[in-house]
């Protein structure tokens, strides 16, 4: 007797709007870790925000990790 064998072979693929929705963390991502200087809060703080760089001392070792020259 011979034995038939199944093997079921299961194709997923990732959604492209979950990549697209990666891409554009990521892309905000980078943005605040290497080039926030104070325009995310400016919209709420005005021109106070370019002065105290909440965000630039937050991320000030990482961006120096990365790569990101700041001063």
């Amino acid at each position: 007797m011979s034995k038939v064998q199944q093997l079921s072979v299961s194709k997923t693929s990732v959604s492209k709007v979950a990549i697209l929705v990666l891409a554009i963390v990521f892309a905000a991502g980078l943005f605040v870790v290497g080039f926030d200087q104070g325009h995310i809060f400016s919209v709420v703080y005005g021109e106070q925000a370019f002065v105290d760089l909440t965000i630039h001392e937050l991320t000030h070792d990482m961006r120096h990790a990365a790569g990101f020259p700041c001063h």
